[in-house]
């Protein structure tokens, strides 16, 4: 049986957490940071947990 393929732009988008826990980047973190609060820009610099429903697709993509 052939080896299993993993998705290599899921690869580069979503990062698995020591306890098997999937986690992605947030939105709105690319450009025009002058009209962003600090706090906003903290908030959005940390990674976000992926929601349940995503979760079996995105780990079938990332061969888990």
């Amino acid at each position: 049986m052939a080896k299993f393929k993993t998705c290599k732009t899921a690869a580069k988008r979503f990062k698995i957490t020591g306890s098997g826990k999937l986690r992605r980047r947030k939105a709105y973190n690319n450009h025009m940071f002058l009209h962003k609060s600090g706090s906003q820009k903290r908030r959005l610099d940390k990674d976000a947990p992926l929601a349940k429903g995503e979760e079996k697709r995105v780990r079938r993509l990332l061969g888990i």
